[in-house]
């Protein structure tokens, strides 16, 4: 019997971001002005889940939050985006929170999430929202939640046919045997760098970056290259995709969430796997070109509007 699936499921983590926009990072024991200050809704997973249902995806989240004031800003930004979530409400442990640091003129930034309430999601939690992850056609999670419970959203994906993608961020150690589970591994430069030995300083580097990726299990290496765009590579083919420009650059710090979550929608739709690195790309170059993580992403309309603009004549 064939399975109908639909949609993207995303495991992962809802944080308020605190944003903090100065000239540099003060040295310990230093204090400095900033010029700017804004707070909103963040969380890798969160955002990710943000950036596919404004790409038009049916998105279900699954989480862990607090009985607290971030805890209901969660609720109003999923239900604003038409997201359904699956979460567990807990009074023990607070909604977490992010520090962000970003360069007033460069938009480049140094982050510290504390994950809260998500750090205490288990294989248990995830077994709950079973039904939501075999009926996506994608399934999405990342590591700001514990290893454990990501490993069983894989599993579980993998064994009813969803398609898989992991993105490793943050770049902490887990055991290799994950990267069997995956049709997609999406690590940025550094996150690549972490897992293979490999500086990718240039697309030789990220091409030998994505071999070791290959090696490890990974189905697909899909390397994100910020401003030198993504490596798509597989075991028979290796294409570079340029970045899709899309006016100056203010803030980078969602890009990635932009990128993945543009990916797991356009796969979603049915895209071909370029394509929907096409796509995902072009979320990404939108995405940076506003302030925030979560309010930056742009609609479907804006994404396919900025790939006409850049397709060949």
């Amino acid at each position: 019997m064939t399975v109908s699936r639909s949609g993207v499921t995303i495991l992962g983590v809802f944080v308020v971001d605190l944003a903090f926009r100065a000239g540099n990072m003060p040295a310990i024991g230093e204090t400095i002005a900033g010029s700017g200050f804004a707070m909103g809704p963040g969380g890798k997973g969160s955002n990710q889940a943000v950036a596919a249902a404004r790409a038009g995806a049916d998105v279900t989240f699954i989480s862990r939050i607090g009985s607290d004031a971030f805890g209901e800003l969660a609720i109003k930004t999923w239900e604003a985006e038409g997201i359904r979530p699956r979460i567990v409400k807990t009074a023990d442990a607070p909604t977490g929170a992010a520090f962000i640091y970003v360069h007033e003129t460069r938009g480049d930034n140094a982050i510290i999430v504390v994950p809260g309430a998500a750090a205490g999601l288990s294989p248990a939690d995830i077994d709950a929202a079973a039904d939501a992850i075999r009926a996506s056609r994608v399934f999405v999670t990342q590591l700001e939640q514990p290893v454990d419970a990501a490993r069983r959203g894989l599993e579980i994906a993998r064994a009813a046919g969803s398609v898989t993608v992991f993105n490793p961020a943050p770049a902490i150690k887990f055991d290799p045997s994950l990267f069997a589970l995956c049709d997609y591994v999406v690590p940025n430069e550094t996150e690549a760098e972490g897992l293979t030995g490999v500086a990718v300083s240039d697309l030789a580097a990220a091409r030998r970056a994505g071999d070791a990726l290959l090696a490890k299990g990974a189905g697909t290496a899909l390397i994100t290259l910020g401003e030198r765009g993504a490596l798509f590579h597989t075991r028979d083919r290796s294409l570079h995709v340029p970045p899709f420009p899309a006016g100056k650059v203010v803030e980078t710090t969602g890009a990635g969430d932009a990128f993945v979550g543009g990916f797991a929608a356009a796969l979603a739709s049915g895209a071909n796997p370029l394509d929907a690195v096409r796509f995902g790309s072009a979320t990404a170059g939108i995405s940076v070109t506003r302030a925030g993580t979560a309010p930056a992403m742009p609609r479907r309309t804006e994404i396919e509007a900025l790939l006409r603009e850049h397709s060949p004549p």
